[in-house]
């Protein structure tokens, strides 16, 4: 399925080239997005918007950059020139909201893959260096750093494990699913993670928040999405013991690793990325559209319905009042999980390697997570609230952002795999310069198909630096199979 193959089903945004036809599109395939017909220039922009935290931290502007892995650090967890000229371009993007950068592993076992950044004491003084990199690189493009927030992103990688080999998955599970264990190969008598497991994990993620601390992160997110073990406790409904069944004991996890913070990394920020609804794993059907992997009552789904593909927001309503007790202000949401849904995690034309061709038109999965996000914020406006799954909007991602901002759906718009390929464009969009076509990101998939692949990631069609790599003609060629 490779872009050079693919014929889509679907219009390339590309191809909508005038407002006009982009909403004539939207209204013929009932797609409900907010779309500002003209962009407010300078002061009255409400990119410009900045805001203040409770504790006192200052957020510049209306701009975030999510969380982004090169699976490329080294084999004891340390960042590589690629990695620095990853956050190098975080820094230099004119957002001034970093959220996380990069999941960072607690602990070796819990990493998603053997490059996966890695916090513990011996990687301090690298961390130290990289939030000192960003701060430097911000500083030289806009001036000041005391209105930028850069966090760190926690994780154990869950069921998704692979820390010793690219290609063999080691997984640590909360739960038998009757889907997931077979998709992954995991027997009916495979170990959970037990209870006593989980208590010495959350030391180490409280160990690890002091950690960023002292490194100089004035955050930390605890993350609770995509599937990784943070958001596998969410579903855990079957689940026996202390972290199972009850939302009291499904969200202990978070409740704990929150109190040790506090404790120990006093004044350290905590903020939480969150799969606010998730849906039953999809499989590639007989047309390689991709097709739900269960029919009928589907009970795993925080966040959904027992269809399986609607949305049910009760559960994390009742989630999300747990934040708002924990004195969490920091939220940022998102969907589903890249490894078993990912068309409404992250929508895209063209799927990666190990994915299959989206079901819908991806601006219904746009369209879907910022309606989702809004019912969030109207729901709980105390929360500092960050949208996610803007890339595909490409051209006209600045025309819906604006109304996502203005009409109160979100605080902050979040960017991922868009700042891989065109770094500037909130900087861009903040000076009212226009966007540099040539730049934007077309949802390739490469940068997802590259580490499924055991290559590092980044964006090998539009990066020239990543294009001249010989890692692009390893893709190219998996991508002809």
């Amino acid at each position: 399925m490779s872009s050079g193959k693919y014929k889509p089903s679907f219009p390339r945004v590309a191809q909508l080239k005038t407002a006009e036809q982009f909403q004539q599109h939207l209204s013929e395939q009932g797609i409900d997005l907010p779309f500002a017909e003209k962009l407010v220039p300078g002061s009255d922009s409400p990119f410009v918007k900045g805001h203040t935290l409770r504790s006192g931290n200052r957020i510049g502007n209306a701009f975030c950059i999510l969380p982004m892995e090169g699976w490329d650090g080294t084999t004891d967890g340390k960042p590589t020139e690629l990695t620095k000229r990853r956050w190098k371009n975080f820094a230099r993007s004119g957002a001034k909201l970093l959220w996380g950068c990069e999941a960072v592993a607690v602990r070796h076992e819990g990493r998603a893959n053997p490059n996966q950044l890695l916090m513990n004491q011996s990687n301090l003084s690298d961390f130290a260096s990289l939030f000192q990199l960003i701060q430097n690189e911000h500083r030289n493009e806009f001036g000041k750093t005391d209105d930028l927030l850069t966090g760190l992103q926690l994780t154990h990688s869950g069921r998704f494990c692979k820390p010793n080999s690219k290609t063999q998955m080691e997984p640590k599970i909360l739960y038998h699913h009757p889907i997931l264990d077979k998709k992954f190969g995991l027997k009916e008598d495979y170990p959970l993670f037990t209870d006593a497991e989980i208590d010495e994990l959350v030391s180490d993620y409280v160990k690890a928040a002091v950690l960023a601390q002292k490194a100089g992160f004035q955050f930390v997110d605890i993350k609770h999405c995509h599937g990784y073990l943070g958001h596998e406790f969410l579903s855990a409904y079957e689940r026996e013991g202390k972290y199972g069944k009850s939302m009291e004991n499904r969200s202990r996890f978070l409740r704990e690793i929150t109190a040790g913070i506090n404790t120990e990394a006093p004044g350290l920020e905590i903020g939480v990325r969150l799969s606010v609804f998730d849906w039953v794993p999809f499989q590639k059907g007989p047309d390689d559209k991709g097709t739900p992997s269960a029919n009928g009552k589907y009970t795993f789904a925080f966040g959904g319905d027992e269809s399986g593909t609607t949305e049910d927001l009760s559960e994390s309503f009742e989630f999300l009042e747990e934040l708002k007790k924990l004195g969490i202000e920091l939220l940022c949401t998102t969907a589903g999980s890249p490894y078993y849904n990912p068309h409404i995690q992250r929508p895209a034309l063209f799927p990666p390697s190990d994915g299959y061709l989206p079901p819908e038109d991806p601006l219904q999965g746009v369209a879907r997570q910022i309606r989702v996000t809004g019912e969030v914020k109207a729901a709980f406006p105390g929360f500092y609230v960050v949208g996610s799954a803007y890339s595909y909007l490409q051209e006209w991602l600045p025309n819906v952002a604006q109304e996502v901002l203005q009409s109160g759906k979100a605080d902050s718009i979040g960017l991922g795999r868009m700042v891989l390929s065109y770094p500037e464009m909130p900087a861009d969009i903040l000076s009212g310069n226009g966007l540099k076509r040539q730049k934007i990101c077309r949802t390739f998939s490469d940068c997802t198909t590259a580490p499924r692949n055991g290559i590092v990631s980044g964006c090998f069609p539009l990066d020239p630096f990543y294009k001249n790599m010989p890692e692009h003609s390893q893709l190219k060629s998996l991508k002809e199979i």
